[in-house]
């Protein structure tokens, strides 16, 4: 019995993407018996090529199962079955990933019809799935979807059983798939370590901390180091005795303390945090009219930014955004090169400030609120967010535009008088990587509360 199936994953990073949709079709050798498909809801962002190439996009898996709510159903219908696929390394690897991640392990018989074909079918130009049943005149539709793949699958399988007339080769091709192996130290390491958020630290066996990471599920992270096969994960693997952690509860706390400690400890196996986490930054000027003009630059340590980001593209992401919601000069903001008015002027949404028609003083107060929205230069207040426990919150405190450290409490009078905050808060170094690092985060947690002091 064979369990002939397709997967469309979200693309991403190896052994971090997640499933979108599934076909499984039970065949017997001459008929399918039993079927699967499902959309699956992954979690987690699709990437955009992918939503390009199959159609399948996050608004279409929002009231898709999880994948623990079809797991069972997978199960069922695989068992005692050779799993076969295009591919079927791929397939095979995205599902144990999928399984691992709820603590199952799913072991299964696996065939590939890409070696199948090599063997059975020799001189095709391609053996891409699309190319390959083209040239052999089998009928496929839905290209690029589970279900449509899975079915061009069954056919080609089909033809290919017909062909091995011996069964020599299908028997000799069926393989039972070398899964990553955890050593026995390794998974009780995983047995002693919880799924919170936090920092961890990785020591070889004289307790020096060769590694150092942050997750908002620390056993989850330590178990993609333990099955990883790069060479980084590798001599990880080799080396770890123990693996200690600490509790954030607040994802921005984990990144905050992963950056000092990564500095103050330099563990080996760290790539050393880039002297600059972030490559721009956005600045303003005021031109000889009095607009205050913004633009996203190579970040300077000569100048002060406003914020920063981590790439071109997520400054040049921001600033649209910003034009849009603030009604700012595209010409303004550098987002578009004239002598005349601006691209939003022509189509009226644009008030004029590219060629004067509107005041400096009624532009700049727009443009002001938006740096007060993006930038905690010069002010006094404490981002509050998520604790170590239900009735517990952290405490991000800055003062005077400076980064003074992190605390914990739980009454909210606790933060609202100054000298109590200052006690339970620990004081950490500010520099220009956790500057960085609070302005990504309060741009991407807009509900975050901050509390502003007096």
């Amino acid at each position: 019995m064979y369990a002939i199936l397709d997967i469309e994953t979200t693309g991403g990073k190896f052994n971090e993407e997640g499933i979108t949709e599934i076909a499984i079709y039970k065949y017997d050798g001459h008929d399918v018996v039993d079927q699967f498909v499902s959309l699956v809801n992954p979690e987690r962002e699709i990437q955009p090529f992918v939503v390009n190439l199959t159609g399948i996009n996050s608004n279409m898996l929002k009231h898709a199962p999880k994948f623990y709510e079809v797991a069972k159903r997978i199960v069922e219908i695989t068992e005692d079955c050779i799993l076969v696929a295009h591919n079927t390394q791929f397939d095979y690897r995205i599902l144990c990933t999928e399984f691992r991640r709820l603590g199952f392990d799913f072991e299964r018989q696996t065939l590939c019809t890409v070696e199948l074909s090599k063997d059975l079918i020799p001189g095709q130009a391609s053996y891409s799935l699309g190319k390959l049943v083209r040239s052999l005149g089998i009928p496929v539709s839905d290209r690029h979807r589970a279900s449509g793949d899975a079915l061009a699958t069954v056919k080609l399988f089909k033809m290919l059983l017909d062909k091995d007339t011996n069964k020599s080769i299908i028997t000799q091709s069926i393989r039972l798939n070398p899964k990553h192996q955890l050593e026995p130290r390794h998974l009780d390491i995983l047995d002693s370590l919880p799924s919170i958020t936090g920092v961890y630290y990785i020591h070889k066996a004289d307790g020096t901390i060769i590694y150092i990471g942050k997750s908002k599920n620390i056993k989850k992270r330590l178990n993609q180091h333990f099955t990883n096969t790069n060479q980084k994960s590798k001599k990880i693997q080799a080396q770890v005795s123990t693996v200690t952690y600490e509790e954030t509860g607040s994802e921005l706390v984990a990144l905050l303390k992963e950056s000092e400690e990564i500095k103050r400890i330099k563990p080996v196996f760290n790539r050393a945090l880039k002297r600059n986490i972030f490559t721009h930054a956005l600045y303003g000027f005021i031109d000889e009219n009095n607009y205050i003009n913004l633009k996203i630059d190579i970040a300077d340590d000569r100048k002060k930014p406003i914020t920063t980001f981590s790439n071109l593209q997520s400054g040049k992401s921001f600033i649209t955004k910003a034009v849009e919601e603030h009604k700012l000069c595209m010409k303004l903001t550098g987002l578009y090169k004239t002598k005349t008015s601006c691209f939003n002027y022509d189509i009226k949404t644009c008030n004029g400030a590219c060629i004067a028609v509107e005041l400096p003083e009624s532009y700049n107060k727009r443009v002001e609120h938006l740096i007060s929205k993006n930038s905690y230069s010069n002010k006094n207040m404490v981002i509050i967010d998520k604790g170590r426990a239900i009735d517990e919150h952290s405490a991000i405190l800055i003062e005077n535009g400076v980064f003074k450290g992190i605390g914990f409490f739980n009454l909210n009078y606790q933060i609202n008088n100054i000298d109590i905050l200052e006690s339970i808060i620990t004081p950490m170094e500010n520099n220009r990587d956790t500057q960085h690092i609070i302005q990504n985060y309060l741009r991407k947690n807009k509900r975050l509360k901050l509390v502003t002091l007096n």
